[in-house]
This record gives C-alpha cells, structure tokens and sequence, in this order.
C-alpha cells in the first residue's frame, strides 16, 4: 500500500503554538501535504492555539503564504483551510477553556492529538488543563516536542508532570530526525539485504561518522539557544537517536517496543565521557564572524544581545559503545550551526581489504563506505573500488553507486512532520521516543555538560565557513582517521 492510499480516521488535531514558527513552517504544511494525497478525512479539524487575539478568518490568511510556498494552489490551500480554525487560549489562565473544551466535545467520536509545540516550561501547564477538562479520555494523545528538559533532573519532572495525566501509550515524545526517509531506510538496508547485516559489526567497521551541519546561525533563536547550546539542542536528541538506529541490535519484529527496546540497548552501553576523559574525546566551538554562502555573517556574541556567552554552538565528540557487537569501534559525532554547507549524514566506514594484490602503479586502495544523506537530498550512496575504463593497465578509482530517493522513485519525499504526525493519528509509537529513552540519553549526556563546567574552559573560536575549531579535526585524525566531508 502506498502513502497516498493509507487511511486513517477521523482526528482532531489541537496545535498549542499554533503562530510560531515551527507551526506555520512545518506543521502546518505537512498537513497540507497530507491532505492533498488524500489522507486527511472529511470532517477532521485542526486547531491553532495561541495567545494572540485572532479569529479563524486572520489565522487562515496567516497560514496562506506557507501554504503557497509548500506548493499548494489557490483551490486547493482554501480546501484545506476550512479544515482548520483558530482559538486565543493562554495555557496559564482560566479564560477560554471551557469554550475551547465546548469545540473539542462536539466530535466525541474524533482521535484527539494535542501537539504542544510551545517551550518545555508550558507542557505542565497545558497537561494539567487538559487533564482537569477530562480531554485525555478515550483516543487522546499528546505529543511532546523537543527538548524536554535541559538535564535529566527537568526531564523526569516534565514527564512526571505529564504522566499524571496521559499514560505512557498516549505520549508521543517527537524527534523529526525518525520520520526521515533515510533514517528508515536503515531498517530496510541493514534488515532485508544479506550484503550488510552478517558485516555490521567490529570485525568488518572501521568507525561511524554522523554530522548534522547548518549553514545559519542562531537568528531569532538567539535566547532559546543561549541557554541550550549545541549538545542539548541537536546531540543529545537528534544525532544520539540517528547513532541507535545505525547500532541497534536486530529488533525480533518491528513493533514499538521491539525495536525501541533495542535503541534503549545501545544508550545504556554507551560508554560514560566525564570529568575523567571529557577534555580527550570532546571539543566545543563558538564561531566568530566570518563568511556564509557567499556573505558576510557576524559572530554568535555579535547576535545576542548581552554580547558575552560560554554557550557552544559547535561539537564534535568520539563515542564507544560497549558491547560485543561494536567494541573497539568509534563513532565520531558533530554539529554546529554556520557551518559551510546544510549538510545531515551518516558514514559507515568499512575496515580496508586485508591485503593489496596491486601494485603502486595502479592507485591507492580507498576503504568501503556506505553514505546516508538525510539533507539536503536525501539518499545512499555506496563508494566502491573499480578499475578505470580502457587500456594501459590497471588503474583503480573509488566510484559511487549513488541513489536518490527523489530520482530512484520519481516522486516527492515526504517530509517526516507527515509522517510522524499521522502515526500520531494511527496510534503508532514506533518512531517516538519512550521515556526511559530520554531518561537514559540525558544520563549519558549530563556528565559531559558538568565537566565542561567544571573544566571553566570557553568554547573554541571558529570562523563562520569553516567546519570548527581545529581541534575538531584533530579529535579523529589523532586516530588516523578523517572528516568526511561530502560522503568521498
């Protein structure tokens, strides 16, 4: 069955944060999406909720622009539109909630999905009303956005505070990075070909790279990130959830629970980085003024406003995963923000061959990689050793078979907000993160956060363009070892 044909039911689906950013540049047209390949049913509703005094009329005219620019037509966006209303609602006071529960309960029947896409500090707030307005009955879900907490102290009063009200099988911790198509299609690589699973293991993996690079700087995130940073912000969610799909064990099915059982595996085995060995297998950067796709861009201190901050916006870091599928295999980690390109990736790096039969006249001997771009164009990209074309003898060249969804298939990806968002709707966890996974991923990461405090060390300086601090290239090259930086 293909995208276009899966159904699901009718839903109502709740946006708290209904004018923010993420709301008006992702949800939003991901629903729209979803609802010209036919997939959103008659009679299910989406509603914004926000503090500004709006009326349905000037939330619509707000969304049309986004609409437009996700390709939507004239005909179709104002289809779409009269599926969606809008309600001023505070989360942190009493007036309005009892209309607003009047509009939920006049479709009793409707899966309810309450997306809070607001900041940590209103989840409580928000549960707690719901609950107290008996909307967490029946086919109610709610789905939580990142990050949840700063550290693993915040995250378990988060969700405590939720799990008051919704029980585990009706919260949805969302990570976007699950929902790409590349990181699925790890499941279907590793699982269902013969070629990689019986040598996905130490013996035949040289190391695991993952970068998540931005070309922006923080713009208008400026006091949200000041206090996330890099690690929190990307690292400690996005990239640690991408290195447990490429190391998990083979789930025995693939439900939920199987497979994030396996995911929970791999945290728990992670080797601890401490005050002990934090300074040796981690580098944190802040970059400086310098130059973006072809402009002068100024530095992170020079985009906020009190213009002095130890916050990183760049790390890179080895991690080991203790047991015996991987032991003695690293996995380097990166990411920063005005980085030279947009750029999300996995590289699986194969142990070089043994023994070279060819002489030095025909070429180095280049190892086997297996590339996963999540970003911009998603896609796998397989690097093998051949011999080049035509006579005067055997000269070797390191060729891709190089695959892009978008082309191999002739069709559009999905976003992953369309797809993560509709298993929502269906009730399927598969993607989401479970509690005990956010518990044991802040576990891991917390003790790198104090010993970074603890060292009193500023991040590294690197010019804005550049991939960080140069320390960065030495945290692998001491390994003999190097970045790949466009999957060569």
């Amino acid at each position: 069955m293909t995208a276009s044909q899966a159904q699901v039911e009718a839903f109502d689906l709740v946006i708290f944060g209904g004018t923010g950013d993420l709301a008006i540049r992702k949800l939003l047209p991901a629903l729209f999406h979803r609802f010209v390949d036919g997939q959103i049913p008659t009679g299910s509703r989406i509603v914004g909720i926000a503090r500004e005094t709006l009326d349905d009329d000037g939330y619509r005219a707000s969304l049309r622009s986004a609409l437009h620019d996700a390709g939507g037509t004239k005909a179709k966006i104002d289809a779409f539109l009269k599926q969606v209303s809008y309600r001023p609602l505070d989360a942190r006071k009493d007036e309005g909630w009892d209309a607003f529960v009047a509009l939920i309960g006049e479709q009793p029947e409707h899966v309810r999905v309450f997306y809070l896409s607001t900041s940590p500090e209103l989840f409580v707030d928000i549960c707690s009303r719901l609950g107290h307005h008996g909307l967490n009955r029946g086919k109610s879900r709610v789905v939580l956005e990142k990050p949840i907490g700063r550290d693993l102290a915040s995250a378990n009063q988060i969700n405590d505070a939720v799990g008051r009200v919704f029980a585990e099988s009706q919260t949805f911790r969302i990570d976007h990075y699950l929902g790409k198509e590349t990181v699925q299609n790890l499941l279907a690589l590793r699982f269902g070909n013969a070629l990689f699973e019986p040598l996905w293991n130490a013996e035949h993996i040289d190391h695991v790279q993952i970068t998540v690079a931005e070309t922006l700087g923080v713009g208008r995130r400026g006091a949200y990130y000041d206090r996330a940073g890099a690690l929190r912000d990307m690292l400690q969610n996005h990239m640690l959830q991408l290195l447990c799909m490429v190391a998990m064990e083979p789930p025995s099915s693939l439900a939920p629970d199987a497979v994030r059982d396996e995911k929970l595996k791999v945290l728990r085995s992670l080797k601890a980085i401490d005050e002990s060995n934090a300074a040796q297998v981690t580098v944190r950067g802040q970059y400086r003024a310098g130059a973006s796709e072809g402009q002068s861009v100024p530095g992170y201190l020079d985009e906020l406003e009190g213009g002095k901050s130890n916050t990183e916006t760049f790390v890179a870091l080895k991690a080991e995963i203790q047991n015996w599928r991987w032991a003695g295999v690293p996995f380097y980690l990166r990411t920063g923000k005005r980085l030279p390109s947009r750029l999300s990736e996995i590289v699986v790096v194969f142990k070089p061959v043994p023994h070279s039969i060819f002489g030095t006249s025909a070429g180095p001997l280049a190892q086997n990689r297996l590339v996963l771009r999540l970003q911009p164009d998603e896609g796998v990209k397989l690097w093998l050793t051949i011999k080049h074309p035509g006579p005067g003898g055997l000269r070797l060249r390191h060729v891709p078979l190089d695959m892009s969804f978008a082309q191999a298939f002739g069709v559009q990806q999905p976003d992953a907000y369309e797809r993560l968002l509709l298993d929502v709707v269906r009730g399927n966890p598969t993607l989401f993160m479970r509690r005990d996974e956010v518990e044991a991923a802040w576990r891991w990461a917390d003790p790198i956060l104090a010993a970074w405090s603890a060292s009193g060390e500023a991040p590294r300086p690197y010019t804005a363009g550049s991939w960080g601090p140069s320390a960065a290239v030495a945290l692998i090259e001491r390994d003999g070892r190097t970045w790949s930086e466009d999957g060569e």
